[in-house]
Protein backbone atom coordinates (compact mmCIF):
# COMPACT_ATOMS: atom_id res chain seq x y z
CA UNK A 1 0.00 0.00 0.00
CA UNK A 2 1.23 3.28 -0.93
CA UNK A 3 0.31 5.87 1.23
CA UNK A 4 0.67 9.95 0.01
CA UNK A 5 1.29 13.00 1.75
CA UNK A 6 -2.81 14.39 2.96
CA UNK A 7 -4.30 16.31 -0.38
CA UNK A 8 -5.72 19.37 1.62
CA UNK A 9 -2.37 19.23 3.36
CA UNK A 10 -0.12 18.80 -0.02
CA UNK A 11 -2.61 21.56 -1.53
CA UNK A 12 -1.01 23.73 1.42
CA UNK A 13 2.16 23.11 1.35
CA UNK A 14 2.23 23.32 -2.88
CA UNK A 15 0.63 26.86 -2.85
CA UNK A 16 2.64 28.40 0.04
CA UNK A 17 5.36 27.12 -2.19
CA UNK A 18 4.15 28.90 -5.42
CA UNK A 19 3.74 32.26 -3.45
CA UNK A 20 7.00 32.43 -1.59
CA UNK A 21 8.30 32.16 -5.59
CA UNK A 22 5.98 35.18 -6.13
CA UNK A 23 3.32 34.13 -7.56
CA UNK A 24 0.03 35.77 -6.86
CA UNK A 25 -2.55 32.90 -5.91
CA UNK A 26 -5.98 32.69 -4.44
CA UNK A 27 -5.71 30.38 -1.62
CA UNK A 28 -9.23 28.25 -1.88
CA UNK A 29 -7.55 24.65 -1.45
CA UNK A 30 -7.13 24.53 2.00
CA UNK A 31 -10.26 24.02 5.09
CA UNK A 32 -8.30 26.52 8.15
CA UNK A 33 -10.90 28.38 10.00
CA UNK A 34 -9.14 31.38 9.08
CA UNK A 35 -9.24 33.43 12.26
CA UNK A 36 -7.49 34.37 15.57
CA UNK A 37 -7.45 32.52 18.68
CA UNK A 38 -9.97 34.16 20.75
CA UNK A 39 -8.47 36.28 23.91
CA UNK A 40 -10.00 34.05 27.09
CA UNK A 41 -8.91 30.83 24.98
CA UNK A 42 -4.61 32.43 24.81
CA UNK A 43 -5.40 33.46 28.69
CA UNK A 44 -6.14 29.68 29.86
CA UNK A 45 -3.59 28.31 27.91
CA UNK A 46 -0.66 30.21 29.50
CA UNK A 47 -2.16 29.66 32.87
CA UNK A 48 -2.19 25.98 32.02
CA UNK A 49 1.34 25.95 30.50
CA UNK A 50 3.05 24.67 33.63
CA UNK A 51 0.95 21.42 33.90
CA UNK A 52 2.91 19.02 32.21
CA UNK A 53 2.01 15.64 33.35
CA UNK A 54 0.37 12.85 31.28
CA UNK A 55 -3.30 12.42 32.53
CA UNK A 56 -5.72 9.98 32.21
CA UNK A 57 -6.12 8.20 28.55
CA UNK A 58 -9.36 9.03 28.30
CA UNK A 59 -8.65 12.99 28.99
CA UNK A 60 -9.03 15.01 32.33
CA UNK A 61 -12.35 14.67 34.23
CA UNK A 62 -12.94 17.88 34.02
CA UNK A 63 -12.69 17.79 29.95
CA UNK A 64 -14.79 15.03 29.72
CA UNK A 65 -17.59 16.56 32.10
CA UNK A 66 -17.68 19.96 30.09
CA UNK A 67 -18.24 17.97 26.63
CA UNK A 68 -20.67 15.94 28.44
CA UNK A 69 -22.23 19.65 29.24
CA UNK A 70 -21.68 20.68 25.61
CA UNK A 71 -23.42 17.67 24.18
CA UNK A 72 -26.32 17.27 27.03
CA UNK A 73 -27.25 21.63 26.26
CA UNK A 74 -27.64 20.42 22.89
CA UNK A 75 -30.72 17.81 23.65
CA UNK A 76 -28.31 14.63 24.02
CA UNK A 77 -27.85 13.43 27.51
CA UNK A 78 -23.91 12.30 27.91
CA UNK A 79 -22.41 10.27 30.44
CA UNK A 80 -18.69 12.01 31.11
CA UNK A 81 -17.57 8.52 31.30
CA UNK A 82 -18.74 7.68 27.53
CA UNK A 83 -16.84 10.64 26.19
CA UNK A 84 -12.85 10.13 25.18
CA UNK A 85 -10.78 13.04 24.10
CA UNK A 86 -7.62 13.20 21.67
CA UNK A 87 -5.13 14.96 19.86
CA UNK A 88 -7.70 16.21 17.29
CA UNK A 89 -10.99 14.49 16.36
CA UNK A 90 -8.99 13.20 13.21
CA UNK A 91 -7.02 10.59 15.71
CA UNK A 92 -10.03 9.82 17.29
CA UNK A 93 -11.76 8.77 14.26
CA UNK A 94 -8.54 6.59 13.27
CA UNK A 95 -8.51 5.48 16.76
CA UNK A 96 -12.30 4.08 16.54
CA UNK A 97 -11.63 2.64 13.10
CA UNK A 98 -9.10 0.16 14.78
CA UNK A 99 -11.65 -0.31 17.77
CA UNK A 100 -14.70 -0.98 15.24
CA UNK A 101 -12.76 -3.11 13.08
CA UNK A 102 -13.96 -4.25 9.94
CA UNK A 103 -15.12 -1.90 6.62
CA UNK A 104 -16.56 1.46 6.49
CA UNK A 105 -19.66 2.97 4.19
CA UNK A 106 -18.67 6.58 3.20
CA UNK A 107 -20.62 8.92 1.46
CA UNK A 108 -19.25 10.23 -1.97
CA UNK A 109 -17.74 12.74 -1.91
CA UNK A 110 -16.36 12.77 1.58
CA UNK A 111 -13.29 14.37 3.17
CA UNK A 112 -10.06 12.81 2.13
CA UNK A 113 -8.58 11.51 5.26
CA UNK A 114 -11.86 9.10 6.03
CA UNK A 115 -10.72 6.75 3.05
CA UNK A 116 -6.94 7.12 3.53
CA UNK A 117 -8.12 6.26 7.28
CA UNK A 118 -9.80 3.07 6.12
CA UNK A 119 -6.76 2.09 3.89
CA UNK A 120 -4.21 2.59 6.44
CA UNK A 121 -5.93 -0.23 9.06
CA UNK A 122 -6.33 -2.67 5.98
CA UNK A 123 -10.01 -1.66 5.69
CA UNK A 124 -11.88 -0.89 2.14
CA UNK A 125 -13.89 1.93 2.11
CA UNK A 126 -17.42 1.44 0.71
CA UNK A 127 -18.04 4.90 -1.08
CA UNK A 128 -21.58 5.41 -1.48
CA UNK A 129 -23.16 8.52 -3.20
CA UNK A 130 -24.86 11.62 -1.39
CA UNK A 131 -28.75 11.93 -2.12
CA UNK A 132 -29.13 14.74 -4.86
CA UNK A 133 -28.53 18.21 -3.21
CA UNK A 134 -27.75 17.06 0.39
CA UNK A 135 -24.24 16.07 1.43
CA UNK A 136 -22.06 14.41 4.20
CA UNK A 137 -24.30 11.31 4.16
CA UNK A 138 -24.37 8.07 1.87
CA UNK A 139 -27.90 7.96 0.18
CA UNK A 140 -29.89 5.49 2.34
CA UNK A 141 -32.02 3.76 -0.34
CA UNK A 142 -27.83 2.63 -1.94
CA UNK A 143 -26.59 1.78 1.11
CA UNK A 144 -28.14 -2.00 2.11
CA UNK A 145 -27.54 -3.10 -1.63
CA UNK A 146 -23.84 -2.17 -1.01
CA UNK A 147 -23.58 -3.57 2.02
CA UNK A 148 -24.96 -6.54 1.45
CA UNK A 149 -23.15 -7.24 -1.76
CA UNK A 150 -19.39 -6.44 0.30
CA UNK A 151 -20.72 -8.91 2.55
CA UNK A 152 -21.63 -11.57 0.23
CA UNK A 153 -18.28 -11.16 -1.25
CA UNK A 154 -17.14 -12.01 3.10
CA UNK A 155 -16.52 -8.84 3.50
CA UNK A 156 -17.18 -7.64 7.33
CA UNK A 157 -19.08 -4.30 7.07
CA UNK A 158 -19.09 -2.64 10.44
CA UNK A 159 -19.79 0.79 10.46
CA UNK A 160 -21.01 3.84 8.45
CA UNK A 161 -20.06 7.53 8.40
CA UNK A 162 -21.73 11.26 8.41
CA UNK A 163 -20.43 14.73 7.95
CA UNK A 164 -23.20 16.93 9.28
CA UNK A 165 -22.63 19.41 8.19
CA UNK A 166 -20.63 18.57 5.17
CA UNK A 167 -16.91 19.40 4.15
CA UNK A 168 -16.54 19.10 0.80
CA UNK A 169 -20.30 20.15 -0.07
CA UNK A 170 -20.77 22.49 2.59
CA UNK A 171 -24.62 20.90 2.28
CA UNK A 172 -27.19 19.55 5.43
CA UNK A 173 -28.52 16.25 4.92
CA UNK A 174 -32.16 16.73 5.91
CA UNK A 175 -33.45 14.89 9.23
CA UNK A 176 -35.88 12.91 7.12
CA UNK A 177 -32.59 11.68 5.20
CA UNK A 178 -30.68 11.00 8.51
CA UNK A 179 -34.06 9.22 9.92
CA UNK A 180 -33.91 6.50 7.11
CA UNK A 181 -29.95 6.29 7.24
CA UNK A 182 -30.94 5.35 10.85
CA UNK A 183 -33.31 2.96 9.70
CA UNK A 184 -31.36 1.60 7.74
CA UNK A 185 -28.12 1.10 10.02
CA UNK A 186 -30.43 -0.45 12.45
CA UNK A 187 -31.22 -3.20 10.36
CA UNK A 188 -27.50 -4.05 9.01
CA UNK A 189 -26.34 -3.70 12.33
CA UNK A 190 -23.93 -0.72 11.63
CA UNK A 191 -22.23 1.58 14.22
CA UNK A 192 -22.78 5.17 13.02
CA UNK A 193 -19.86 7.47 13.34
CA UNK A 194 -21.29 11.19 13.12
CA UNK A 195 -18.43 13.93 12.45
CA UNK A 196 -20.15 16.79 13.87
CA UNK A 197 -17.12 19.02 14.27
CA UNK A 198 -19.02 21.86 11.88
CA UNK A 199 -21.94 21.78 13.83
CA UNK A 200 -22.04 25.46 15.36
CA UNK A 201 -21.14 27.06 11.90
CA UNK A 202 -24.70 26.38 10.55
CA UNK A 203 -24.93 29.53 8.20
CA UNK A 204 -28.48 29.26 9.82
CA UNK A 205 -28.70 28.06 13.30
CA UNK A 206 -32.61 27.67 12.76
CA UNK A 207 -31.50 25.10 9.46
CA UNK A 208 -33.59 21.72 10.94
CA UNK A 209 -30.89 20.07 12.46
CA UNK A 210 -30.81 16.16 13.08
CA UNK A 211 -28.12 14.04 14.50
CA UNK A 212 -28.12 10.42 14.28
CA UNK A 213 -27.20 9.86 18.18
CA UNK A 214 -30.92 11.47 19.04
CA UNK A 215 -33.13 8.83 16.84
CA UNK A 216 -30.00 5.35 17.46
CA UNK A 217 -28.26 6.82 20.79
CA UNK A 218 -27.49 2.60 21.12
CA UNK A 219 -25.06 2.71 17.92
CA UNK A 220 -23.62 6.41 17.41
CA UNK A 221 -20.13 7.93 17.96
CA UNK A 222 -20.23 11.89 17.45
CA UNK A 223 -16.81 13.57 16.89
CA UNK A 224 -15.75 16.98 17.18
CA UNK A 225 -13.37 19.53 18.39
CA UNK A 226 -12.65 22.61 18.26
CA UNK A 227 -10.69 23.58 15.38
CA UNK A 228 -13.36 25.02 13.15
CA UNK A 229 -15.57 26.19 15.35
CA UNK A 230 -13.18 28.47 17.47
CA UNK A 231 -10.22 28.09 14.71
CA UNK A 232 -8.08 25.86 16.99
CA UNK A 233 -6.37 23.72 14.25
CA UNK A 234 -2.90 24.03 15.37
CA UNK A 235 -4.20 23.35 19.09
CA UNK A 236 -4.96 19.85 18.22
CA UNK A 237 -7.77 18.71 20.87
CA UNK A 238 -10.90 16.59 19.78
CA UNK A 239 -13.81 14.42 21.75
CA UNK A 240 -16.16 11.53 21.41
CA UNK A 241 -18.93 10.91 22.25
CA UNK A 242 -19.46 6.84 22.40
CA UNK A 243 -23.21 5.14 22.10
CA UNK A 244 -25.31 4.59 25.47
CA UNK A 245 -23.84 1.88 27.47
CA UNK A 246 -20.74 0.84 24.64
CA UNK A 247 -18.03 0.35 27.38
CA UNK A 248 -16.75 -2.20 25.42
CA UNK A 249 -16.04 0.17 22.57
CA UNK A 250 -14.77 2.40 24.82
CA UNK A 251 -11.95 -0.16 26.47
CA UNK A 252 -11.12 -1.21 23.00
CA UNK A 253 -10.50 2.39 22.08
CA UNK A 254 -8.46 3.64 24.82
CA UNK A 255 -6.47 0.78 24.19
CA UNK A 256 -5.63 2.66 20.55
CA UNK A 257 -4.79 6.08 22.37
CA UNK A 258 -2.72 4.61 24.82
CA UNK A 259 -0.55 2.98 22.48
CA UNK A 260 -0.70 6.35 19.89
CA UNK A 261 -1.06 9.46 21.85
CA UNK A 262 -1.19 8.53 25.37
CA UNK A 263 -3.26 11.67 26.96
CA UNK A 264 -4.04 14.45 24.90
CA UNK A 265 -1.67 17.67 26.13
CA UNK A 266 -2.66 18.90 29.56
CA UNK A 267 -2.69 22.76 28.84
CA UNK A 268 -4.59 22.20 25.71
CA UNK A 269 -6.88 20.42 27.60
CA UNK A 270 -7.39 23.04 30.02
CA UNK A 271 -8.15 25.77 27.43
CA UNK A 272 -10.71 23.05 25.75
CA UNK A 273 -12.03 22.58 29.06
CA UNK A 274 -13.15 26.19 29.49
CA UNK A 275 -14.31 26.06 25.70
CA UNK A 276 -17.07 23.59 25.76
CA UNK A 277 -18.60 25.15 28.77
CA UNK A 278 -20.41 27.26 26.42
CA UNK A 279 -18.96 30.74 27.81
CA UNK A 280 -20.95 33.54 26.61
CA UNK A 281 -17.84 35.22 25.06
CA UNK A 282 -17.29 32.11 22.72
CA UNK A 283 -20.78 31.32 21.77
CA UNK A 284 -20.37 35.28 20.43
CA UNK A 285 -17.52 34.52 18.76
CA UNK A 286 -18.57 31.32 16.87
CA UNK A 287 -21.72 33.44 16.21
CA UNK A 288 -19.50 35.96 14.17
CA UNK A 289 -17.66 33.13 12.62
CA UNK A 290 -20.66 31.59 11.65
CA UNK A 291 -21.90 34.77 10.05
CA UNK A 292 -18.56 35.75 8.23
CA UNK A 293 -18.08 32.49 6.99
CA UNK A 294 -21.77 32.35 5.19
CA UNK A 295 -21.63 36.00 3.72
CA UNK A 296 -17.71 34.82 2.51
CA UNK A 297 -19.45 31.69 0.96
CA UNK A 298 -22.02 32.74 -0.87
CA UNK A 299 -20.41 35.49 -2.12
CA UNK A 300 -17.54 32.98 -4.13
CA UNK A 301 -20.80 30.36 -5.00
CA UNK A 302 -22.43 33.88 -6.76
CA UNK A 303 -18.98 33.82 -8.55
CA UNK A 304 -19.13 30.31 -9.30
CA UNK A 305 -23.20 30.88 -10.63
CA UNK A 306 -22.38 33.74 -12.84
CA UNK A 307 -20.39 31.12 -15.23
CA UNK A 308 -22.93 28.65 -14.83
CA UNK A 309 -21.42 25.95 -12.41
CA UNK A 310 -23.84 23.99 -11.30
CA UNK A 311 -23.91 23.88 -7.04
CA UNK A 312 -25.98 23.82 -4.34
CA UNK A 313 -25.86 26.63 -1.94
CA UNK A 314 -23.50 26.30 0.77
CA UNK A 315 -25.22 25.91 4.12
CA UNK A 316 -22.57 25.29 6.98
CA UNK A 317 -18.99 25.51 7.55
CA UNK A 318 -16.48 27.06 4.92
CA UNK A 319 -16.73 25.13 1.27
CA UNK A 320 -18.68 24.93 -1.61
CA UNK A 321 -18.59 22.41 -4.37
CA UNK A 322 -19.07 23.26 -7.90
CA UNK A 323 -19.67 20.94 -10.81
CA UNK A 324 -17.44 22.85 -13.86
CA UNK A 325 -18.86 20.77 -16.77
CA UNK A 326 -20.24 22.24 -18.31
CA UNK A 327 -17.45 23.96 -19.76
CA UNK A 328 -15.89 20.71 -21.12
CA UNK A 329 -12.04 20.88 -19.92
CA UNK A 330 -11.98 17.62 -18.70
CA UNK A 331 -11.98 15.79 -15.02
CA UNK A 332 -11.89 17.20 -11.64
CA UNK A 333 -7.88 17.00 -11.93
CA UNK A 334 -7.90 19.07 -14.94
CA UNK A 335 -9.80 21.42 -14.01
CA UNK A 336 -8.11 22.29 -10.93
CA UNK A 337 -4.65 22.59 -12.37
CA UNK A 338 -5.99 24.82 -14.91
CA UNK A 339 -7.42 27.20 -12.27
CA UNK A 340 -3.93 27.28 -10.80
CA UNK A 341 -1.94 27.48 -13.36
CA UNK A 342 -3.59 29.77 -15.64
CA UNK A 343 -5.63 31.50 -13.25
CA UNK A 344 -4.07 31.78 -9.95
CA UNK A 345 -6.96 30.10 -7.93
CA UNK A 346 -6.13 27.19 -5.77
CA UNK A 347 -8.83 24.60 -4.94
CA UNK A 348 -9.28 20.73 -4.93
CA UNK A 349 -9.93 17.97 -7.10
CA UNK A 350 -12.85 16.44 -6.18
CA UNK A 351 -11.08 13.25 -6.78
CA UNK A 352 -9.60 13.69 -3.97
CA UNK A 353 -12.62 13.44 -1.97
CA UNK A 354 -13.44 9.49 -4.00
CA UNK A 355 -15.09 11.33 -5.96
CA UNK A 356 -15.42 10.53 -9.81
CA UNK A 357 -12.42 11.58 -11.32
CA UNK A 358 -14.06 11.98 -14.99
CA UNK A 359 -16.65 14.64 -13.13
CA UNK A 360 -15.01 18.25 -13.22
CA UNK A 361 -16.70 19.06 -9.62
CA UNK A 362 -13.90 20.92 -7.02
CA UNK A 363 -13.93 21.56 -3.25
CA UNK A 364 -13.54 25.25 -2.67
CA UNK A 365 -12.43 26.51 0.94
CA UNK A 366 -13.44 30.40 1.31
CA UNK A 367 -11.77 30.82 4.67
CA UNK A 368 -8.11 31.85 3.78
CA UNK A 369 -10.05 35.04 2.37
CA UNK A 370 -10.21 36.95 5.52
CA UNK A 371 -6.80 38.47 5.68
CA UNK A 372 -2.87 38.08 5.93
CA UNK A 373 -2.42 39.02 9.64
CA UNK A 374 -4.61 39.20 12.88
CA UNK A 375 -5.97 42.43 11.98
CA UNK A 376 -7.41 42.03 8.74
CA UNK A 377 -9.00 38.54 9.97
CA UNK A 378 -10.40 40.65 12.89
CA UNK A 379 -11.84 43.44 11.02
CA UNK A 380 -13.18 40.65 8.84
CA UNK A 381 -14.86 39.12 12.11
CA UNK A 382 -16.56 42.30 13.11
CA UNK A 383 -17.37 44.07 9.90
CA UNK A 384 -21.15 44.32 9.71
CA UNK A 385 -19.67 43.85 6.02
CA UNK A 386 -17.08 41.93 5.36
CA UNK A 387 -17.53 41.91 1.43
CA UNK A 388 -16.49 45.55 1.51
CA UNK A 389 -13.07 45.49 3.16
CA UNK A 390 -10.81 46.05 0.29
CA UNK A 391 -8.37 42.60 0.44
CA UNK A 392 -11.81 40.56 0.50
CA UNK A 393 -13.54 42.60 -2.67
CA UNK A 394 -9.64 42.02 -4.72
CA UNK A 395 -9.94 38.35 -3.59
CA UNK A 396 -13.28 38.21 -4.87
CA UNK A 397 -12.28 40.01 -8.03
CA UNK A 398 -9.55 37.70 -8.85
CA UNK A 399 -11.98 34.67 -8.23
CA UNK A 400 -14.66 36.38 -10.83
CA UNK A 401 -11.50 36.95 -13.67
CA UNK A 402 -10.14 34.22 -13.14
CA UNK A 403 -13.55 32.29 -13.40
CA UNK A 404 -14.45 34.56 -16.58
CA UNK A 405 -11.12 33.48 -18.34
CA UNK A 406 -11.78 29.87 -17.58
CA UNK A 407 -15.42 30.20 -18.84
CA UNK A 408 -13.98 32.17 -22.27
CA UNK A 409 -11.65 28.95 -23.24
CA UNK A 410 -15.07 26.28 -23.25
CA UNK A 411 -13.65 23.33 -25.40
CA UNK A 412 -15.50 21.64 -28.12
CA UNK A 413 -13.75 18.02 -26.09
CA UNK A 414 -11.82 17.41 -23.40
CA UNK A 415 -8.18 17.79 -22.73
CA UNK A 416 -5.73 15.67 -22.53
CA UNK A 417 -5.56 14.25 -18.71
CA UNK A 418 -2.56 15.85 -16.35
CA UNK A 419 -1.61 15.02 -13.14
CA UNK A 420 -3.64 16.25 -10.41
CA UNK A 421 -3.09 19.30 -8.65
CA UNK A 422 -1.96 17.08 -5.13
CA UNK A 423 -1.28 13.49 -4.18
CA UNK A 424 -4.86 11.97 -3.86
CA UNK A 425 -6.01 9.83 -0.88
CA UNK A 426 -5.52 6.14 -1.36
CA UNK A 427 -8.25 4.51 -1.49
CA UNK A 428 -7.29 0.51 -2.05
Amino acid sequence: MTVTLSATLAANEEIDRRRRAGEQVLHLAFGEAGLPVHPALRERLVAASGRNGYGPVAGATDLRSAAAGYWTRRGLPTDPELVVCGPGSKSLLYGLLLAIGGDIVLPMPSWVSYAAQADLIGAHPILVPAPAGEGGVPDPDLVTSSVLHARAQGRTVSSLLVTLPDNPTGRLATPETVGRLVRVARELDLIIISDEIYRDLLHDPDLPYASPAELAPERTVITTGLSKSLALGGWRIGVARLPDGAYELRRSLLAVASEIWSAPAAPVQEAATYAFTDPPELLGRIAQSRRLHGAVARAVHERFAEIGASAPAPQGGFYLYPDLGHLRLGGSADVARTLLDEHGIGVLPGQAFGDDPAAARVRVAVSLLYGETTAQRLAALHSPDPLRLPWIAASLDHLSTGLKGLSAVRRTAPRERRPALVPTACHG
